[in-house]
């Protein structure tokens, strides 16, 4: 924090870079869900899950996540907003632990456990970060 109270430059810009890595790629993962059915529906099958209803929920629920997280924080608001981007922040760590778990039941090659480890990473960072952000004042 600096002299005057208020969040630094770098943990705001880190706060920012590892956010938008990470809402870039739920979006990617919602949009190949969404729009690549065969392959998308495959893969929810192959990891044990409905093909059809539970791949469109998860999918809309990450576009809904992404929005949560990307939405700004305006005086009044922050008890509010600071809710959904929690409960956003919560909903994404159950998708990732999820996978994870998937892919290990299923006993898959740890080369595919990679991309929800390395999103898992950017959810950390942008996470506690987010949550240093909190703990500072708001600017005027």
């Amino acid at each position: 924090m600096s002299a005057s109270g208020k969040a630094s430059k770098g943990l705001v810009i880190t706060f920012w870079i590892f956010t938008a890595l990470f809402c870039v790629e739920m979006l990617f993962t919602a949009y190949f869900e969404l729009m690549m059915l065969p392959q998308a529906a495959q893969a929810f099958t192959r990891l044990g899950f409905s093909a059809n209803a539970f791949r469109i929920e998860l999918s809309w629920a990450k576009v809904a996540g992404v929005a949560a997280l990307l939405w700004p924080m305006a005086r009044g608001q922050r008890g509010l907003i600071s809710t959904l981007k929690e409960w956003a922040y919560a909903g994404f760590a159950i998708n990732l632990i999820s996978a994870l778990i998937a892919h290990l039941s299923i006993s898959d090659r740890p080369l595919a456990l990679v991309p929800s480890a390395t999103t898992s990473v950017l959810w950390a960072f942008s996470y506690f970060s987010w949550r240093r952000l909190q703990t500072q004042p708001m600017a005027d």
